[in-house]
């Protein structure tokens, strides 16, 4: 059970105010009491040494002789005591409250304390219950003369008067007290009350605080303990939210780029329990749960990930790096780099760092074939001609039935490298932007025609024939049309290369939304599935052998792609082996 610290100070205000007052009771209690007593017994003093006088003063008026009765009378309804005159021998003479006749059955009362002390010291005093009127009595007597001749004087009064009288005053005492004592505890609350509600206030706002709502100030302006918390909690309210909003910032600009990054990225705690996992790394391995508190296992089917995570917790390694393969959804190469988080030397987690170099690795598979391609291509060139011109040499050139044909095979072959060399150089042109290209609105149909007239020795000899079918109403494109020729003459030649003879070659051109589109179809041996996706490849051929033999340089459809491409257009093919295959590329059409 919550206690308010409210509550907890008015409790304690007022144990300590009840004790105080307790005590102060008990103290003014016994003293007021024995100054109450002490005072009665003085005022009983005062009046019995004024009775006495007036006692002697009625022995001098009648000449030593007194009427005793008349004067206990006298004394009793002026002072409202008891008033007994006893001899000097003790017999009591006259007694206020008892009769003449009763006076002879009184014993005598020499042995009486009061009356003895009297004797001895002039004067004394006792407290006793009262034998002959059956009641506690406070008792004083003195002599009436110095030589105690003429008897004593003794005035009393009853105990329960004195008692009243304590019980009156104790009563006041007690009210006093307790009036005191509530003006204390609503003193004491108030106080508490004031104390507490500034702490009270604080506490909500460092409650809020925690919330992370800074929008609320104290107003205490006290120049107490109480005012410095609360300029601290101000202040420190202040810094808190320049910290927060820094950190907030700070927090979204890396999310920012955790989430934007193309990398996928994992954090996992000390124990290996992964905390953040951004978008790349859920698409990476297609992960649709959230992976939050599991470890890199559960998210992902694959021991080395793990292994990696175990590996930097348990070395503290700076950096990991592995390798590994892939299958969802396509087989893909992920370099993982692993590197663990520390502060002050203490573990607090791991970062997973995977980068998808799929490509990378098949940009280095092609730049492998294409300098062992390139290689090749040249070899065979160079070796003849380097062979021939050496036979030339050896006097070979003297014989001119055999000279004529070396010479010829020394042409084609150079031919066919500086064939090669053009279109690597073309190629690299391409792909670097450095081929300058006009592009113009040009007619298609023209363009068309001109690059079947090129071709049509080449298909004569074949007995291949070549149809056009292309409308009259065809919209101009926006091309280099030198380009676009080389794209038409490397098509339509692969057409008639790999047609059989008496074949037939279709190209067509028609509209298809904003572009035109050309289509170089053939009736030749096609391709098989297989080798479709590499087809644009550098030197990729799928009958190496027939390749060559029919002279081709292995560059012609990947220059196709790359110029295409830069006319922003794109080219693909259609194909079953045993029918033939389609070349299909498209081009902006020309929007005046």
């Amino acid at each position: 059970m919550k206690i308010r610290i409210h509550w907890k100070l008015t409790l304690a205000f007022s144990v300590l105010i009840i004790l105080v007052f307790a005590a102060l009771y008990f103290y003014l209690d016994n003293h007021l009491r024995d100054y109450l007593d002490n005072r009665i017994q003085q005022t009983l003093k005062q009046d019995l040494a004024l009775c006495k006088i007036f006692i002697a003063q009625e022995l001098d008026l009648k000449h030593g002789s007194i009427e005793a009765p008349e004067l206990t009378k006298r004394i009793d309804s002026a002072l409202g005591m008891r008033a007994t005159i006893i001899s000097a021998t003790g017999d009591v003479i006259s007694d206020s409250d008892i009769s003449s006749d009763d006076l002879p059955k009184v014993e005598n009362h020499i042995n009486r304390p009061e009356i003895q002390a009297a004797i001895k010291k002039g004067i004394g005093s006792s407290k006793r219950f009262s034998t002959t009127i059956k009641k506690p009595m406070l008792y004083m007597a003195t002599p009436i003369s110095k030589d105690s001749s003429y008897g004593f004087l003794r005035l009393a009064i009853p105990l329960s008067e004195i008692e009243d009288a304590e019980y009156h005053l104790r009563k006041i005492v007690i009210a006093a007290v307790l009036i005191a004592l509530i003006l204390a505890l609503g003193l004491g609350y108030v106080t508490s009350f004031m104390v507490s509600n500034p702490l009270i206030e604080m506490a909500s706002i460092a409650r809020k605080l925690a919330e992370g709502d800074f929008s609320k100030k104290t107003l205490i302006h006290s120049t107490d303990e109480i005012g410095d918390l609360s300029r601290a909690l101000n202040y420190m309210s202040a810094e808190i939210k320049d910290k927060v909003n820094s950190l907030s910032s700070e927090k979204a600009k890396l999310e920012a780029v955790v989430s934007g990054m193309f990398e996928g990225v994992i954090l996992t705690n000390g124990k290996g329990e992964i905390v953040l996992a951004n978008p790349s790394i859920r698409k990476l391995f297609m992960v649709d749960s959230s992976p939050e508190g599991r470890v890199p296992i559960e998210m992902v089917r694959n021991a080395t990930i793990q292994d990696i995570v175990e590996r930097v917790i348990k070395e503290k390694q700076r950096l990991t790096t592995k390798e590994i393969i892939i299958n969802i959804p396509e087989e893909k190469i992920i370099q993982i780099n692993g590197v663990p988080v520390l502060e002050n030397g203490k573990l607090e987690g791991v970062i997973l760092v995977f980068h998808d170099i799929t490509e990378l690795r098949r940009l280095e598979r092609v730049r492998q074939d294409f300098v062992a391609n390139v290689s090749h291509e040249l070899r065979t060139p160079v070796s003849n001609i380097k062979g021939y011109a050496e036979t030339l040499k050896e006097g070979a050139i003297n014989d001119k039935n055999n000279a004529k044909d070396f010479v010829e095979i020394i042409y084609r072959d150079s031919e066919r490298l500086a064939q090669l060399i053009d279109d690597l150089l073309d190629l690299a042109r391409i792909e670097s932007g450095k081929m300058k290209m006009v592009f113009l609105p040009i007619d298609v149909n023209s363009t068309l025609e001109r690059s079947i007239a090129i071709i049509a020795n080449q298909a004569k000899e074949k007995a291949i024939s070549i149809k056009l079918q292309a409308p009259v109403s065809l919209p101009k494109i926006l091309a280099d049309e030198a380009r676009i020729s080389q794209v038409l003459i490397n098509l339509l030649d692969n057409a008639v290369k790999y047609t059989k003879t008496g074949g037939v070659v279709t190209i067509s051109a028609r509209q298809k939304d904003r572009y035109v589109q050309i289509d170089v179809s053939d009736t030749g041996i096609g391709i098989p599935e297989e080798d479709m996706p590499r087809i644009f490849e550098r030197f990729y051929r799928v009958d190496k052998a027939r390749s060559r033999e029919l002279g081709g340089t292995g560059l012609g459809l990947s220059i196709v792609k790359h110029i295409v491409q830069a006319h922003g257009g794109e080219v693909w093919v259609k194909s079953l082996v045993g029918h033939g295959s389609t070349f299909s590329f498209i081009i902006p059409k020309f929007s005046p």
